[in-house]
């Protein structure tokens, strides 16, 4: 599977989402989320939720695992195809840099365009809040966007990458600690935190690698098991380390403020456009980084 991965991994960092194409088709990760929310408004209801939680998980893997099955015989250009499709490398670049490009403009422009790629609330942030949730957003999609499904891709192929990208999106979409979701999304939130655990440490170690920093590792793993997520903290901590820039900390969710604890809390807190764009190449850096490791296993 190295080599597929490594073509797809060339097709998506070339051609990224094309917006052409996607006027006009749904894209895979629409077509996800709509299985996701009928299997949310058919299941969802009355008793035993979090066992149809579970039911409906397995219904939604066991589906778009068997579609993947189906393309993978068409032959590696469909399987190329289709692992570019669900890599977001080159996407979440432009998406990143988007942000610098807007705070260069003025911070309502940065907040509009950050806001296209973070939950929080971005109507009161000032411009070194806003280039933090960029960052920080950076470095999380960088490992459930990017390394996740190319290492899954390396372990199961197509049906592997499809599966995790289904298990993520539901995550995204009901596994949530809500008076609807907290229970229907149990099996969606674990099942996500489960196949993210590898690969978030994974994209930590690509990031210091990359930057020839493996040293920066020393209290990596403690900062990181102080995030709020059990495995966002990995990568988030070793981008924060790479660009020596504060992340995380104080931050509102739909208009209530929320005190989380600083991840590298000795670097910069007042980041710019500047250090996105050093996190846009950071990401680079680490997709090149994966690129090796494929080919290490290729030639191994």
């Amino acid at each position: 599977m190295s080599t597929t991965l490594i073509l797809a991994m060339l097709l998506d960092g070339i051609l990224g989402e094309p917006d052409w194409l996607w006027k006009r088709l749904p894209h895979p990760a629409v077509l996800m989320g709509r299985t996701v929310d009928w299997a949310d408004r058919t299941f969802n209801h009355g008793r035993a939720q979090r066992q149809k939680g579970v039911i409906a998980l397995v219904m939604l893997i066991v589906c778009w695992g068997a579609i993947a099955m189906g393309i993978a015989q068409l032959g590696i250009i469909a399987q190329v195809i289709c692992g570019a499709i669900l890599l977001a490398q080159r996407s979440l670049v432009d998406h990143v840099r988007a942000v610098a490009t807007g705070l260069r403009t003025s911070v309502v422009q940065g907040r509009a365009k950050v806001a296209m790629i973070v939950g929080r609330d971005t109507g009161q942030m000032d411009g070194p809040a806003v280039s933090r949730a960029a960052i920080e957003s950076a470095a999380e999609n960088l490992g459930d966007g990017v390394i996740a499904p190319a290492f899954w891709f390396l372990v199961g192929g197509l049906p592997g990458i499809v599966i995790y990208k289904i298990v993520n999106t539901a995550d995204s979409m009901i596994g949530h600690r809500t008076p609807r979701h907290e229970k229907f999304g149990w099996a969606a939130a674990r099942l996500d935190d489960v196949l993210n655990w590898i690969p978030a440490r994974l994209t930590a170690i690509l990031i210091l690698l990359s930057h020839g920093k493996p040293a920066l590792w020393r209290g990596l793993p403690k900062e990181a098991r102080q995030h709020r997520s059990p495995n966002a903290g990995w990568p988030e901590s070793a981008m924060a380390r790479i660009l020596n820039v504060a992340l995380s900390g104080p931050r509102a969710y739909h208009g209530k403020m929320q005190d989380f604890p600083w991840v590298h809390p000795s670097g910069i807190r007042s980041p710019g456009p500047g250090d996105i764009d050093r996190a846009c190449d950071a990401l680079w850096r680490t997709w090149i980084g994966m690129m090796v490791l494929a080919v290490l296993l290729l030639l191994g």
